[in-house]
């Protein structure tokens, strides 16, 4: 695809800056981990909340050592000595990485026991084996052979039998045997199958973590042998796999033996508990070729993530105090069957634009949209982006229904959407079968927009209705992260929309009169508005800019902030995760003030508001889409940024940034030091928007 490329910092050059005045990436991403911690420790959230939590960090740091971590390793072996923006070499940053990884690890880990022990306290009984009596050590007995055993391998390492191979965050039990014939102990591998089997055990009332009910009966399992002891052990491996896209004939072909690879990447962490004896812990360190600091001795459980299977809804049917209070989302009113006089959704639409904000507003007024266009004899066509697609089979049921129904359905799959390949081919194949036309994404770049095109005929002419959103199209995340939707039938939107869609999948030429789109638009588009209330700015406006994305990276950004600052523009940025800007420098960034908010929903949403005078919407320019402010997104991926034009709801976006901004319940300020500090009080931003919808 040839598209066209705004040039990096051609507005403002950021090569010019000193380093003090990034913050490392690598760095910055823990402390947010960090913040996520501290809502698992935080006693005002409910206990099962608090579990969820510390398995969030333990997720997120599963995912940070397989791409990020491995990612500096690749880097380190192939002998790059380019410093980052914050001025670090590579080696530097890995060890910087390696002492804060430590400590956040063990403080994970404390997280879980100490949610795990309070909801022991609370009356839930998770419990070990010895605590049993005997009835139930008996009915565990029975339980683990039938249900259990036979789905364990046990793996000995001798003269015939090598290594095994330890598979990508896999929890493991190290076990040490007694031949009677035999001097030496010997070694056995036992896989714990967490996702075949569920990580918790339920006999009667108790509950009981898998590796320990099998820890406890490997005498079962290893008849003829002397269990002498078992330690547990973890895995994480590389799986940021590169392949040369340009040389793939069959992309589908190259992603799905990526996939296969991915699986054999080289090990970047070992995680063991901490009695673990030294030999046999540089028995496993030497087999897996790693480094003394990449090896954590942890007092467990390991594999935090995995307590996210805790059987929290059902513990919570009984005791709901120990959650977080049922919510019920609003569901727009046109959602439901149309009346005999009217069109229901395309009604609605031809009377104004509709903006959603999710979850608060149900995100089945999205899926009411696609599926209405799906049955209505009068819609010609759907196309649509998918990125990363969930298992919602509303979705897939509506995209082939239409598809049946002889409508031309272009579904945009983008099979590079890390960690969802393997859902995103079998929805590329599925929609294939059903006379859909699927477009693997584009070449050179990742689709990330998230955005519908549905072609309707009404009264002899044609007319385009859109969706852009700034989260996926997917049910399950739309219930626990905040995004916005938009629905509009304006004209000019529609025809953008179109060209894009032509754009994509033809490689037509395009031009966009409403929509910023990267990587042809949207860099240049946003430096734009900083460089237009700059100007306001140094003209006596009191200019203003208010962003909220995910992650804030990308260099020339940054530089196009401090400038805007150093012209007097007022800046808010609310960054949920990654920030490299430093705030708050006298000369630099003294108008720039840094948000981060945490809370019961995880907040994704993403958007761009510009203006001079008071923060109202008559002299705002607002848009909302799927782009953070990071190269990858601005240089590398198709995103689409739409304007909020209706009067109302731009006031209404702004109201919510407002709202954010003067949260403290789960609001983190970023100091000019690089530390984020917690902000005092309990007024929330979320529960004010669930009582508004209540």
């Amino acid at each position: 695809m040839k598209h066209k490329k705004s040039v990096p910092g051609e507005t403002f050059p950021a090569s010019a800056l000193p380093e003090s005045t990034f913050l490392n990436r690598e760095l910055s991403w823990l402390a947010f981990n960090e913040r996520v911690l501290a809502e698992a420790q935080d006693e005002r959230n409910p206990l099962l909340e608090r579990l969820k939590y510390a398995a969030i960090c333990g997720s997120n740091l599963d995912e940070f050592f397989m791409v990020r971590v491995a990612g500096v390793h690749r880097q380190i072996a192939a002998g790059v000595v380019v410093k980052s923006p914050d001025g670090l070499l590579p080696r530097e940053t890995l060890a910087l990485v390696r002492e804060r990884t430590h400590v956040m690890l063990r403080e994970i880990e404390k997280a879980a026991r100490r949610s795990l022990a309070d909801l022991y306290a609370a009356g839930v009984k998770i419990s070990r084996v010895a605590d049993l009596g005997k009835k139930a050590r008996a009915a565990l007995k029975t339980h683990y052979l039938s249900q259990i055993q036979p789905v364990l391998t046990p793996l000995i390492v001798d003269p015939s039998h090598p290594f095994p191979y330890i598979s990508n965050l896999s929890l493991n039990l190290a076990v040490l045997l007694r031949d009677p014939q035999e001097s030496e102990p010997e070694f056995a591998r036992v896989k714990i199958p967490v996702g075949v089997l569920p990580r918790f055990v339920v006999i009667g009332e108790a509950y009981l973590l898998l590796e320990d009910v099998i820890a406890e009966h490997l005498n079962e399992l290893f008849r003829g042998r002397e269990v002498m002891a078992s330690y547990g052990f973890r895995v994480t491996r590389n799986t940021d796999y590169e392949f040369d896209e340009d040389e793939a004939e069959d992309l589908l072909a190259t992603i799905e033996d990526g996939l296969r690879r991915r699986r054999f990447g080289a090990v970047v962490r070992l995680e063991v508990t901490r009695e673990m004896p030294a030999s046999l812990l540089a028995f496993l360190a030497g087999n897996l070729k790693l480094d003394d600091q990449d090896v954590f001795q942890l007092e467990g459980p390991l594999g935090t993530a995995d307590l996210m299977g805790f059987p929290a809804q059902d513990v919570s049917r009984q005791r709901p105090e120990l959650s977080f209070p049922v919510f019920t989302p609003h569901v727009p009113g046109y959602v439901g069957e149309a009346d005999e006089d009217e069109d229901g959704v395309f009604a609605e639409l031809q009377r104004g634009d509709q903006l959603l904000h999710h979850p608060y507003d149900s995100f089945a007024g999205v899926l009411a949209f696609l599926e209405a266009a799906a049955a209505d004899p009068d819609v010609l066509a759907i196309k649509q982006t998918l990125y990363r697609t969930g298992d919602d089979r509303r979705l897939l049921g509506a995209l082939r229904t239409a598809a049946e129904n002889g409508k031309q359905v272009v579904a945009l799959i983008e099979l590079k959407a890390r960690f969802d390949e393997q859902r995103n081919i079998s929805w590329a194949r599925q929609l294939e079968r059903a006379g859909a036309h699927v477009v693997y994404g584009v070449s050179g770049l990742k689709v990330h927009a998230k955005v519908t095109l549905v072609i309707r005929r009404e009264e002899g002419r044609l007319r385009s209705y859109v969706h852009v959103g700034t989260g996926n199209y997917n049910a399950k995340t739309a219930r626990l992260y905040t995004d916005l939707s938009l629905l509009s039938a304006n004209e000019e939107l529609g025809t953008d929309v179109a060209q894009l869609f032509n754009h994509l999948t033809g490689y037509a030429e395009a031009e966009y009169s409403r929509l910023l789109v990267a990587p042809d638009t949207a860099r240049s588009g946003l430096l734009g508005w900083l460089q237009a209330v700059s100007e306001q700015a140094q003209a006596g406006q009191p200019a203003w800019a208010s962003i909220k994305i995910n992650q804030l990276t990308d260099p020339a950004m940054i530089g196009g902030i401090y400038r805007a600052s150093q012209a007097g523009v007022k800046i808010d940025l609310m960054i949920r995760g990654v920030c490299c800007l430093r705030p708050g420098v006298p000369g630099l960034s003294e108008n720039v003030r840094v948000h981060s908010l945490l809370g019961r929903y995880l907040e994704h949403a993403r958007v761009y508001a510009f203006g001079y005078g008071p923060h109202g919407q008559e002299t705002a320019q607002v848009y909302i889409g799927s782009a953070d402010w990071m190269s990858r997104n601005l240089d590398r991926r198709v995103e689409v940024l739409a304007p909020v034009s209706d009067p109302l709801h731009k006031q209404g976006v702004l109201d919510l940034m407002a709202a954010e901004w003067a949260d403290t319940r789960g609001s983190w300020a970023l100091g000019q030091d690089g530390v984020y500090r917690k902000l005092p009080g309990d007024l929330s931003a979320q529960e004010t928007f669930m009582r508004a919808r209540g």
